[in-house]
């Protein structure tokens, strides 16, 4: 591991431009969101549409060729868009397309490249039609999606379970399993 050779107070200054770049630019992108967030490489971050609620203690962890990317994009007005719960780990990669509504329960690890969508984003054979078919997800407390997973629209992931990383998840999974593979 190579080890870091900034003294203390640029590390330090370092972590208050990031804080300052967060509390200024990002968090008042989100419609709500709870105390204690934190971003490292805030200014990586996108944010598009509304409404994005989150939770408390929700961990931001972006990178320069990996943004996190947060988009609601909604034809009616009626749509719940995307909620964080507490202690939610976002890591680079990781994008949460919404149509109608995505949850994500308490303490959930989103691994690097997740990709969660809750629409077709085009019909099959009207491709004017901008999002197509919208199903909710709901994803419950304690799940880790591992790295490039996918999670497709309709589905229910129940808590304390594991999908394994490049998985595609196009059904329901129970409560304490974990479900890996393509479809998972």
């Amino acid at each position: 591991m190579r080890k870091d050779r900034r003294p203390y107070w640029m590390k330090y200054l370092y972590d208050n431009i990031q804080d300052k770049y967060f509390k200024h630019f990002v968090k008042p992108e989100f419609d709500q969101i709870g105390r204690g967030s934190y971003a490292i490489k805030p200014w990586h971050i996108e944010l598009f549409g509304s409404p994005i609620k989150g939770g408390d203690f929700i961990n931001f962890i972006a990178a320069h060729d990996k943004k996190i990317r947060l988009t609601v994009w909604a034809d009616d007005l009626e749509s719940k868009g995307i909620e964080l719960g507490d202690y939610v780990l976002v890591c680079p990669g990781v994008r949460i397309s919404a149509a109608t509504h995505i949850k994500i329960g308490r303490n959930c690890m989103l691994a690097s490249g997740v990709y969660i969508t809750d629409a077709d984003w085009h019909e099959i054979y009207d491709r004017s039609k901008s999002i197509g078919k919208t199903s909710p997800v709901i994803i419950g407390d304690n799940v880790w999606l591992g790295d490039s997973v996918i999670v497709c629209k309709g589905v229910n992931i129940g808590k304390n379970s594991i999908i394994g990383a490049g998985s595609v998840v196009v059904s329901d999974i129970p409560e304490n399993v974990i479900a890996v593979g393509n479809p998972a």
